[in-house]
């Protein structure tokens, strides 16, 4: 147990590389399914990374945390997509709630479905603040180095995000009663 907890040690070769896609892939997708809420755009954007983290595996594999720079390249792969894509509109679904509350976690999961659905009508870059600060548990100052803007511009992305869906919820609160 204490080796799959342990950092992995790396080195510059192929089967370096190869082991550490087989080790992380499935963190990597679901880290980028959360960022990009969408399981293809997801998908997309961590074979970018791991395409870009192939041909440059020496330099990566010599990270404090390899890791953490691939997650970075994700990130960095998303907000390339996002940005030559920003002007298409994405009509999604109104959200909806259960009301049957089921022993087996199924409504826990109907409102976690909702609020996720809720979390996509975010502009991209409040939502990528989002899921950094909630998700992957960062500070502001690694929001913003990450998304390459001031701490300050991070903490508002989130302020803003966070306002928005109070602001949702509420007034789905109010059509409820």
């Amino acid at each position: 147990m204490e080796a799959a907890l342990a950092p992995m040690q790396t080195g510059s070769g192929p089967l370096d590389f190869e082991l550490f896609v087989s080790e992380r892939a499935d963190a990597l997708l679901r880290f980028a399914y959360v960022l990009t809420g969408d399981v293809t755009l997801a998908e997309d954007a961590v074979q970018d990374a791991l395409t870009t983290a192939c041909a440059r595996w020496a330099r990566v594999s010599r990270a404090d945390d390899p890791e953490a720079y691939v997650k970075r390249m994700v990130v960095n792969a998303h907000i390339s997509w996002w940005r030559r894509f920003r002007r298409r509109e994405a009509p999604t679904a109104e959200p909806t709630r259960t009301a049957a509350a089921a022993p087996d976690g199924a409504a826990d999961r109907a409102d976690a479905e909702a609020v996720w659905e809720l979390c996509k009508t975010l502009p991209d870059r409040q939502r990528a603040a989002v899921v950094l600060r909630f998700y992957e548990d960062l500070s502001y100052a690694e929001i913003g180095a990450l998304l390459h803007c001031a701490e300050a511009t991070a903490r508002s992305h989130v302020h803003r995000a966070l306002a928005v869906l109070k602001n949702t919820l509420a007034k789905e609160g109010a059509e409820d009663a």
